[in-house]
């Protein structure tokens, strides 16, 4: 395998965990984004600066609430308590949590925390 069918594969039993936590807690999930197109789709996507390229990995619906998650998890090789998001991820989150509004996007991490792209933004100034 490639280091990014690597990362991939690590990629998707993460969204999978997170959507199986949420539908636990009642929530309706669907896979949505990059992982969910055809592979030539994919390959372009890899290619480009697109921010469709950060689309969120699941939509979520409890009652008449609305979220976006995307799965952030670590390597196998990285042992420390801190998360690392790209900046063009943050970007493009901002930017998808503005235009949604008032649908929020939360990351999810491996150990289940939540933090939003604001909240990402801000305790990079602080760490």
């Amino acid at each position: 395998m490639t280091q990014w069918q690597d990362r991939q594969a690590i990629g998707d039993m993460h969204e999978r965990r997170v959507a199986a936590a949420l539908r636990a807690r009642g929530w309706t999930v669907q896979p949505c984004g990059q992982g969910t197109y055809p592979p030539a789709i994919r390959e372009a996507l890899r290619r480009t600066r697109s921010a469709l390229r950060h689309f969120p990995d699941l939509i979520a619906a409890r009652g008449a609430d609305l979220v976006t998650i995307d799965a952030k998890d670590r390597m196998p090789s990285t042992d420390t308590d801190r998360y690392a998001v790209s900046a063009d991820t943050v970007t493009a989150g901002l930017f998808f949590t503005a235009a949604h509004a008032p649908t929020p996007l939360y990351y999810v991490f491996g150990d289940l925390k939540v933090l939003t792209p604001a909240e990402v933004v801000h305790y990079t100034a602080h760490a």
